[in-house]
């Protein structure tokens, strides 16, 4: 036997290669999330429509504040985003201490659900709904609870039925993703006096920016006497911060404060922050670009609907083709044509409305899909 160093030769180690390490169950049985893979048609042309982002390009006055921002970002962001919390603050409002920031939207659901469901606890949602929602509570290892939408729109009045003692959760998705649909204030306001003491409520508002229906309430007003209620709103969709992922929640300060424990250090980048503030002094064009997306929703709507197809009520800025089983062969032919939409086999496609030509690339590709 030959040694090295003084010690003993071995025999060769054995091979370790494919011994993973054990994840959690509620983790292996997980599906992620898959966003849709861009489209090409035949002459090269391409058209996003499958991500419900703004068509437009960045705003000027947040292209200056991220110049501005970089040149900063060997520093830590601002943890408590005092800049951004501010000004939320001020044009909401709403007292700072009950405003909390995270990575986009769907980083504070993730922050809501850790700080209130865990196993054995449920979290309630209308379905379908925002993909995310079933990924996150998995993930708390919680129960989710689904609850089938009625003619494309929540059912609040089934949903209320559903709550338990269990219930630790529910999301109201409004407009929701992905059918656009909106529940208005007076059922709204019924289901939120239906849930008991004690559990959460958070009203996702993603695409508040885009709703022009008058009987939609703008989910800040239901605040006041309800410390169970907190609304979730993102900079990602109207005002065009996609990349930078940042979103935030506002409701009762307590709460908030409480729900601040579950913030993950840092995760609102400084970056991201000076954008959003820049973005909410952008009113104005955000207005003008919203109005524009909103008139092609009602062309688009019209056109469709002349041509046989079903659309679904939207306040969003995509539309909803209740097309069941039909719906992957629909996506399909979109993505032959470069069009990329989001199909949820079984149930049906969403469309992101764009700039009227690719709304117009996406009619013609509708024009020569049976409707039914």
């Amino acid at each position: 036997m030959t040694t090295t160093h003084g010690a003993p030769a071995t025999d060769a180690a054995p091979d370790r290669s494919d011994e993973l390490p054990l994840f959690r169950a509620a983790v292996s049985g997980l599906v992620s999330y898959r966003p849709q893979k861009p489209a090409l048609s035949p002459a090269g042309r391409s058209y996003a429509l499958a991500a419900n982002e703004t068509p437009f390009g960045t705003l000027p006055k947040v292209a200056e504040a991220i110049a501005e921002a970089a040149a900063g970002i060997n520093r830590y962001p601002d943890n408590a985003g005092q800049a951004l919390v501010t000004e939320l603050a001020e044009r909401f409002g709403q007292s700072p201490e009950g405003i909390m920031l995270g990575c986009g939207s769907v980083g504070v659901a993730q922050q809501l659900i850790t700080a209130v469901a865990g196993p054995g606890d449920e979290v309630l949602y209308a379905w379908p709904s925002f993909e995310a929602y079933p990924i996150l509570t998995r993930l708390a290892g919680a129960t989710a609870v689904q609850v089938g939408l009625r003619d494309d729109v929540h059912d609040l009045a089934a949903m209320a039925d559903r709550v338990t003692d269990r219930t630790r959760l529910i999301f109201v998705c409004n407009p929701n993703n992905p059918t656009g649909t909106v529940v208005g204030r007076a059922e709204l306001e019924e289901f939120l006096d239906r849930v008991p003491a004690g559990c959460l409520v958070v009203l996702d508002e993603a695409y508040h920016e885009y709703v022009r229906d008058p009987g939609t309430p703008d989910g800040l007003s239901l605040l006041p006497g309800r410390p169970g209620l907190v609304v979730l709103r993102t900079f990602s969709k109207a005002y065009g911060l996609a990349g930078l992922r940042i979103g935030y929640a506002v409701g009762d300060p307590r709460v908030i404060g409480t729900l601040r424990k579950a913030y993950l250090p840092y995760s609102a980048g400084s970056v991201a922050q000076a954008a959003a503030v820049a973005a909410l002094r952008s009113g104005e064009e955000v207005r003008r670009r919203t109005d524009i997306v909103t008139a092609e929703r009602a062309r688009v709507t019209d056109a469709l609907r002349k041509l046989g197809w079903r659309v679904a009520e939207s306040q969003a800025n995509f539309l909803w083709l209740p097309l069941g089983e039909r719906a992957a062969a629909f996506g399909a032919h979109c993505a032959s044509a470069g069009i990329s939409v989001r199909a949820v086999p079984g149930a049906g496609v969403r469309v992101t409305l764009g700039l009227p030509a690719d709304n117009d690339a996406f009619l013609a590709a509708a024009e020569g899909f049976p409707p039914s």
